[in-house]
């Protein structure tokens, strides 16, 4: 059987699957789940063209990774054919531990615990599963392989990941503000000292993806009304979590059942519980919630109506903290204008802040090199950025709640 497949890519056009371990890693149900789960949660109430998944976005990173280290093994750097298939099915295996609904529901299944944790946890099943055929994938992974570069074009400040998502992300939302050089840049990438960096000549289009990260995470990833949405479907999830606690009947499918019915944390990532979360996706959790549009918990139904037919909450963000006595307010004029117990009404009030970080100096630090060898951090290279500028947390502060209260 021949397993060199090409696929047709929207982005990149055609992408060749470069050996039979990749091939079976695709086709493989854990990474097949990926099709089901889309990239950007609930963007696509927003962004109507983002119904793209993490299938999509994972393919695209494995073949921005083949592209990357072909440029730096014409360059000169050694990188053997076991480490490239590595490289590859690391950054491919990378984020299959998404939930539904990608990062909206990151918490709301297993609490408090990072998509990371459990992609590392289902890679080691699949390697014990291919009779540890992805010990140096993993290796790279958890960044014990003793080539550095090799974890950095997986995770860090200019990897293939990003790369690639706000390539994608822009395409597919229509944003042209994530339009980014990624040719130019992996074309300019080197290493020096075992660390990727990027020639000099690249300098402009690392100013560029830096920008554009941060206009995609204000313009896309954190809109105000995506903001609303996901917390609506949070709140939703939480509410059919107590009540299956309770003891009311809530409908789901098996898997989700387990969730509502159990306080899942990391102390019970067992086999059988990543065997319950591979059998979720985002189908799942709509099913459920079209269901949930009858239950007769009033609080469970009227959020569910509300999300399936774009009913979405009202959100404001601020650059201080929303007052506590404001949102004490607003839970009172929830619970007066619902019908509501104060419990109840704090299912209709999102509050919290989201953090845009467009670049972190210090740990894995964007490097850009000079003749000599000399690698400079972005911030002393760039004429246009100063650290302060570039480096500084933007934090602003949100609250959510029902349109017409």
């Amino acid at each position: 059987m021949n397993k060199r497949k090409i696929l047709n890519d929207p982005v990149y056009g055609f992408i060749t699957l470069p050996d039979e371990l990749i091939f079976e890693l695709i086709n493989h149900s854990c990474f097949q789940r990926l099709t089901r789960i889309r990239q950007l949660g609930l963007t696509y109430l927003v962004y109507p063209g983002a119904l793209h998944t993490r299938f999509n976005h994972a393919i695209g990173a494995m073949h921005l990774m083949g592209e990357a280290i072909e440029i730096l093994k014409q360059k000169g750097t050694e990188i053997s054919p076991n480490e490239k298939r590595a490289a590859l099915a690391a950054i491919l295996l990378h984020d299959i531990g998404h939930g539904p609904f990608s990062h909206a529901l990151e918490h709301s299944l297993i609490h408090n615990v990072s998509h990371e944790t459990i992609s590392l946890k289902l890679m080691e099943l699949l390697n014990n599963e291919l009779g540890g055929q992805l010990d140096e994938a993993i290796s790279i992974f958890k960044n014990q392989h003793p080539k550095k570069f090799l974890h950095q074009l997986v995770s860090s400040q200019l990897d293939v990941d990003r790369l690639d998502y706000l390539s994608r992300d822009s395409f597919f939302t229509g944003v042209s503000e994530g339009v980014i050089g990624t040719e130019r840049i992996l074309k300019m990438m080197t290493i020096v000292n075992d660390d990727l960096a990027v020639e000099e000549k690249g300098i402009y289009s690392v100013e560029k993806f830096i920008i554009a990260r941060r206009l995609m995470y204000w313009q896309v990833y954190y809109h105000k009304t995506v903001v609303a949405a996901e917390q609506m479907l949070i709140s939703i999830l939480r509410r059919a979590h107590k009540l299956a606690l309770d003891g009311v009947q809530v409908f789901a499918p098996p898997a989700l059942t387990y969730f509502l019915e159990n306080e899942i944390d990391e102390t019970r990532l067992d086999a059988e519980t990543l065997r319950m979360f591979m059998s979720i996706d985002d189908s799942d959790i709509i099913s459920a919630i079209k269901v949930w549009q009858q239950h007769p918990d009033k609080v469970l139904s009227t959020l569910s109506v509300g999300l399936v037919n774009r009913r979405l909450f009202r959100a404001e963000l601020s650059n201080i903290p929303f007052a506590p006595e404001m949102v004490a307010e607003l839970h009172h004029s929830v619970a007066k204008s619902l019908g509501l117990s104060i419990e109840e009404a704090a299912y209709y009030v999102g509050v919290g802040e989201i953090q845009n970080n467009s670049y972190t100096p210090g740990i894995d630090k964007i490097l850009i090199s000079f003749r000599g060898g000399i690698g400079k951090d972005i911030t002393e290279a760039s004429d246009q950025f100063s650290q302060n500028m570039i480096s500084k947390s933007i934090v602003k502060h949100f609250l959510a709640w029902p349109k017409g209260v």
